[in-house]
């Protein structure tokens, strides 16, 4: 092989840098040339080769400014990271060093999950009970200017670096929205610390859980939840609402254990698979159902991702509940971050997920059993969401876990803002279509399981 490689080099002896670059890339040449197969395979490679060393070439010499070699080959490692798809990227010490940032939650935002589409910045969904929450942020909402500089032509890293920032401090963005002209939002920028699980008691002893994001602790919390829910309603449920809807997802591990509480059968909840070994993982159940086997219903809609389609979908192949509202998102592919050299990163695919049907999630979505129109009730109009998934996206998607809080800190975060908060969403889910159409099929499904 190595005498082929050496022919190959000296039929393509003319392009320039040629040898140099081939010490960079000869790792990636087929491993054998034995074969006629194999050669015309090696000799693809280098034609290749060829044309990105003279393409290299070209820029040296005629581009406008001098560019420096190590940003130039900055740049290929990003364009070859950034094509195969939109979550694997190739990050720059600073990249990686917010990344980091973004999963310890030491760091001020406003709390919203985001992606690259277009020339914009596009809201996959605001995070509950954050100051882009709280401003009225839309999932769907496009941010078309970052404290007057315009989203055009920036990279979805660093508009996401513009965002951040100390704690207190205020930003303007940009909001273009479907069927409004475009209009600016103050924000103060707050420490995002995210309280996952919320549940309220609704009439006929009906129990509604709120996770509006995948933590560690959120399986746990969850159970601490409607264990409290049954206490208020004399020691049992009659039935259950998982609202899943704008949540973005977050970690493998918070969604199996979430699933896990609802099954009563041995079984798998999900499973992933890839060209490595260390990539194919079963996630298996154990026996055992918190609610008895009560009636349940989920609801999910375009900005439900990643996690929480990992839990759709498992409740839904097993038969335990009832999916209720819009398609998901479509975010299932499995990313591996890598430490590199140098404070460099790389954030890659390397999986997707199947649910327990073997249905892959990746840019299909959950189907819900019952599809309902993201409607309100009373007065106010309906909601004017962009139809965003998975198959639209240009860039990729930050749902990294933003918080490293302990379950008792989120238990007392979460207490301290029960009192101020309760009668609010209260009062928000008495105004839910969504709500009211769970209610009602829970009421019924409960008659008929008495």
């Amino acid at each position: 092989m190595n005498n082929y490689i050496m022919i190959l080099l000296n039929k393509f002896k003319n392009s320039t840098l040629l040898v140099i670059i081939t010490a960079f890339f000869v790792l990636s040449a087929p491993a054998s040339a034995d074969s006629n197969k194999e050669k015309e395979k090696l000799e693809a490679f280098f034609k290749d080769l060829k044309a990105f060393t003279v393409t290299y070439s070209k820029i040296k010499g005629l581009y406008v400014e001098e560019i420096d070699n190590k940003k130039l080959f900055t740049n290929a490692i990003k364009g070859m990271v950034s094509g195969l798809d939109p979550h694997s990227v190739y990050l720059e010490p600073k990249e990686q060093k917010t990344l980091l940032e973004s999963a310890s939650g030491k760091f001020g935002g406003l709390g919203i999950v985001i992606t690259k589409k277009d020339d914009a910045i596009q809201v996959i969904s605001p995070i509950d009970d954050t100051p882009a929450y709280r401003a009225g942020i839309q999932a769907g909402d496009k941010i078309i200017k970052i404290d007057g500089k315009l989203v055009r032509g920036m990279t979805l890293e660093e508009g996401v670096s513009l965002m951040r920032g100390k704690a207190g401090t205020n930003i303007s963005i940009t909001i273009l929205r479907k069927n409004a002209k475009p209009f600016v939002v103050k924000i103060t920028r707050e420490i995002i610390t995210i309280v996952s699980v919320k549940g309220f008691l609704l009439e006929d002893g009906i129990g509604y859980v709120r996770i509006s994001s995948f933590q560690s602790p959120t399986a746990n919390l969850l159970e601490k939840t409607i264990q409290r829910l049954k206490e208020e309603n004399d020691g049992d449920l009659n039935s259950l609402i998982l609202d899943l809807r704008n949540n973005p997802g977050g970690v493998l591990n918070g969604a199996v254990d979430v699933s896990n509480l609802f099954l009563d059968d041995k079984g798998i909840i999900v499973y992933t698979k890839g060209r490595i070994p260390g990539s194919n993982a079963k996630f298996i159940s154990d026996a055992g159902d918190i609610l008895d086997n009560s009636p349940m219903v989920v609801l999910i809609n375009k900005g439900s991702a990643s996690a929480s389609e990992i839990v759709a979908g498992a409740l839904q192949d097993h038969k335990r509940a009832i999916i209720m509202g819009s398609t998901s998102f479509g975010k299932g592919s499995v990313q591996t971050i890598l430490a590199l050299k140098g404070g460099y990163g790389l954030k890659i695919t390397t999986a997707r997920y199947y649910t327990p049907n073997d249905r892959s999630i990746q840019a299909k979505g959950i189907e819900p059993d019952i599809k309902l129109k993201n409607i309100k009730l009373g007065d106010e109009k309906e909601d004017s969401i962009t139809e965003t998934s998975e198959s639209d996206l240009e860039g990729h998607l930050e749902i990294e876990d933003p918080t490293k809080l302990s379950t008792k800190e989120i238990l007392n975060a979460q207490e301290s803002k029960k009192s101020e908060e309760n009668k609010k969403a209260l009062d928000r889910l008495e105004k839910d279509y969504f709500i009211l159409q769970a209610r009602n099929l829970l009421k019924a499904l409960t008659v008929l399981k008495k």
